[in-house]
């Protein structure tokens, strides 16, 4: 008998696997439908002895201390701020757009005020924010809205961005300085030897019992457990019984070059050619010295693993649904970025599985069946924060 069934060895279910063993001496069955741990962070070694991101390139940020210090427990780091570079007009120049992207783009010798009063020129007038076309053209105008967001935003979601929600763009900052640093976070770093060897340590413990290669259905009734983690999609758990929840995927090809570099940082977007979003290039993030070098072209797909909630209006009425089904189920906590249909960063997943293991801790007496609360609402990650 498991006192805990945990579906999805990523971030939410690896955590709060660490969680309960440690400081609930409790029993866990870890279970992962790929062949690994680690989620979609997780990393390898190529035929080369190349470091890369199976599933594309994982960028730890937070402003959160007591998350940096949890994963700290279980990795040394790297320093790394994440520097990303777009192919515009034929010229690589930095994104998010700064000071430096304007000057080079069209050869001007702008200062920050006078960057302010260029893009209070070209922004437009829109009375009510709602989409994703609204926010950037409110901001800096509509010539630059095509030529460095409609059509990277119509490869990556399939979608025009006036048809997307608000948060898809207003996740990417513009700036009047020359800071071209991809995030501001405070803690800006990379587990030294990488995600799949932090998350080998984490969940290092003679009460976690791990299964990769199998699906949730494979053991639902054939292996005793008390109580069940969900961190897959909340629409399969409950057999599609509304339709399916829409997503957009990806496909990677993997590339190794016979050169120590190919570009100038980690990543380049392409936000006017090719079919693919962006390159990345590991040694960048990773900082090991090879004299051969690993990419990453990521081509978005509407088919395949689900990795981005479809940011729109009746995606979320649909999701509600799920969600008071999820409710009503007893002795099930749903978590994470599939159990809940939103888009956390690596960081807020963390936050979220603390901030589920103390409610868990609180209310779920140990060792005994029994009912607590079933589904951290969204809000939960950032009061974790």
């Amino acid at each position: 008998m498991y006192d805990w069934l945990i579906v999805g060895a990523g971030f939410a279910g690896s955590v709060l696997a660490e969680r309960i063993a440690n400081e609930r001496n409790e029993r866990i069955l870890l279970i992962d439908r790929r062949n690994h741990i680690g989620g979609n962070a997780y990393d390898r070694y190529d035929d080369q002895g190349l470091l890369i991101h199976q599933y594309g390139p994982h960028i730890f940020h937070t402003n959160a201390k007591q998350i940096f210090d949890y994963l700290s427990r279980f990795t040394e780091w790297r320093f790394y701020e994440h520097r990303v570079l777009a192919q515009v007009d034929g010229t690589l120049v930095p994104i998010p757009i700064n000071l430096d992207t304007v000057n080079t783009l069209y050869g001007f010798n702008l200062t920050s005020e006078e960057l302010q009063e260029w893009f209070a020129g070209r922004a437009e007038k829109v009375d009510e924010i709602k989409t994703s076309e609204d926010v950037v053209v409110s901001t800096v105008g509509r010539e630059l809205y095509e030529k460095f967001f409609r059509g990277y935003t119509r490869k990556q979601w399939g979608l025009d961005p006036s048809e997307l929600d608000k948060s898809v763009t207003a996740r990417v900052p513009t700036r009047t300085n020359r800071d071209d640093r991809y995030f501001g976070d405070e803690f800006q770093f990379m587990p030294r030897h990488g995600y799949t060897r932090m998350f080998e340590k984490m969940l290092r413990h003679r009460n976690i019992h791990i299964m990769t290669q199998t699906e949730y259905e494979d053991v639902r009734y054939k292996i005793p457990h008390r109580r069940v983690i969900y961190t897959g999609p909340v629409d399969e758990y409950f057999g599609f019984r509304f339709g399916k929840l829409p997503y957009r995927s990806l496909r990677f090809e993997h590339v190794t070059l016979d050169k120590p570099w190919h570009q100038p940082v980690g990543v380049v977007n392409y936000p006017q050619t090719q079919d693919y979003t962006r390159v990345t290039e590991y040694k960048h993030l990773t900082g090991q010295e090879h004299p051969k070098t690993a990419l990453t072209y990521e081509y978005p797909s509407a088919v395949g693993d689900p990795y981005y909630p479809i940011p729109k209006r009746e995606n979320q009425e649909l999701f509600k649904r799920y969600e008071r089904l999820a409710l009503a189920t007893p002795d099930v906590w749903f978590v994470g970025r599939l159990a809940t249909y939103r888009y956390y960063n690596m960081d807020q997943i963390v936050g979220q599985a603390l901030a589920t293991f103390r409610r868990i801790n609180d209310t779920v007496p140990r060792g005994a069946a029994g009912t607590g609360r079933r589904i951290v609402p969204a809000t939960a990650a950032a009061r974790a924060l």
